[in-house]
């Protein structure tokens, strides 16, 4: 049984040489013994690898006796989709933004519910080391039969229900210019804007999972710059990037500038709360303090959750929340599972954007009110140590609490999380405060203490 298991806080994760079918099979195995489902959905992304992935899960499911729904080429929130329609847990074959030398796996419960380390991977990693899950006390019965696969294509019915969710009727023509990275977003977006009035200018929309033109990441400045220039010769009204599943979307206003994701979650609150007011927004903790204050001054419920897309959805589902988003680009929608999808906050933008006559960064210079360190990383070799000896110096300085890492917030504006990596010897800073020279004193003073904690 293969031992080397890239199982991370939200999924499954890592080079090609560790995420193999032998691991993708135990695992199928072990996700239909945790849900002791009869049916599971599986899909895959474009790298080379997903495909013998997607079908050596298929094959550990089915030799439990589950049944297995095969989707094919899907990106992340059509998966959702097909887990929310048909009420089944579901696994899809992505590594999402990582490099092309990587593959992984993300799994969700009925309803696109989340699947984390404290909600079933730690199980499947226990079952991958002993073969049994933690509350299975014997060895287990074999099935009276295999399961069975079969091929189904929800591609038509997503592009019908994701439309359905946005009213795109009588905006004004846009020009737009989008990067798909070669992922997903080129399998879903042709349908999706089709007929819409829209002047697109594609970029990379060949499925490639070798990414020959830029990684599938646009939260690296580098990879936007093809899109930052195609907006600026094309005379574009926006641009739009996407990661390699599609799970998330990041827009660049008519100057080619990056729309910061907090902004961008600000803008799409504000919409959403005139039609909704007094709704729920939930937001991770590295959110900025003035998207907070644009979804109160909008009539809105701001509810802080910890980072990482099971954190979210658990708070809005709990909260009843019409609209969630993530420093990180992130944007998840209480009409579709609470789920994020990439593909749908690009049709909001789209829809706010053509009902008005602003400009985007006329639209969201409201929402950017304070200066943000972005995430900054250091290595250590102690990462608890490093919390402590930053928490030590800022006792007595302004509200400290835990709920995930360290933040402190110092008042007039000025805060910081700390908190350390999931998977690397690193911790993982972000400072904000009104202007930038503060926020750059602020965020060098906890630097300097992780040195000092080395």
């Amino acid at each position: 049984m293969h031992l080397c298991h890239p199982i991370k806080a939200y999924d499954i994760r890592g080079p090609v040489d560790d995420v193999t079918p032998e691991l993708a099979r135990t695992v199928g195995e072990a996700f239909a013994h945790l849900t002791e489902a009869t049916t599971i959905v599986v899909a895959h992304d474009m790298r080379p690898t997903s495909p013998a992935l997607a079908d050596a899960f298929a094959a550990g499911a089915i030799a439990t006796g589950t049944d297995v729904i095969t989707l094919g080429l899907a990106s992340t929130d059509q998966l959702y989709f097909a887990s929310g329609t048909l009420d089944l847990p579901a696994a899809m074959v992505t590594a999402s933004h990582n490099p092309a030398s990587d593959n992984g796996i993300k799994l969700v419960g009925p309803g696109a519910s989340p699947i984390a380390r404290d909600t079933g991977l730690e199980d499947i990693h226990t079952y991958l080391h002993t073969g049994r899950l933690p509350r299975q006390s014997g060895s287990r019965p074999s099935p009276a039969s295999t399961g069975r696969v079969h091929a189904a294509d929800l591609h038509d019915a997503y592009t019908h229900y994701v439309r359905g969710l946005v009213d795109l009727s009588g905006i004004r023509p846009l020009k737009v210019v989008i990067d798909a990275g070669n992922g997903m977003a080129g399998h879903v977006l042709p349908d999706l804007l089709e007929g819409l009035p829209l002047g697109i200018v594609p970029l990379y929309f060949d499925l490639d999972g070798t990414f020959p033109h830029h990684d599938a990441d646009p939260m690296t400045p580098a990879n936007l710059t093809d899109l930052q220039a195609a907006v600026i010769s094309n005379g574009a009204d926006l641009g739009i990037a996407f990661d390699g599943d599609a799970d998330r979307c990041f827009i660049l206003d008519e100057h080619g500038a990056p729309v910061p994701p907090c902004a961008l979650l600000a803008w799409l609150a504000t919409r959403f709360l005139a039609s909704k007011p007094g709704f729920t927004v939930v937001h991770d903790l590295l959110t900025s303090a003035g998207t907070i204050e644009a979804i109160t001054e909008a009539g809105g419920t701001p509810v802080r959750s910890r980072v990482g897309h099971a954190f979210v959805k658990l708070a809005m589902e709990a909260h009843g929340a019409a609209l969630g988003g993530e420093a990180s680009g992130h944007y998840y929608f209480g009409d579709f599972w609470h789920a994020d999808s990439g593909s749908l906050a690009a049709l909001h933008v789209l829809d706010i954007l053509g009902h008005g006559d602003q400009t985007v960064s006329q639209a969201t210079a409201p929402y950017r009110r304070y200066a943000s360190s972005g995430e900054v990383n250091r290595r250590v070799r102690d990462a608890p140590a490093a919390l402590k000896t930053v928490e030590k110096a800022f006792e007595g300085r302004g509200f400290i609490d835990h709920l995930d890492g360290l933040s402190v917030s110092l008042g007039s504006g000025c805060w910081f999380n700390i908190r350390p990596s999931n998977v690397d010897p690193v911790v993982r800073l972000t400072a904000e405060a009104p202007t930038d020279q503060t926020m750059r004193e602020l965020r060098d003073e906890v630097l300097e203490l992780i040195v000092e904690a080395k």
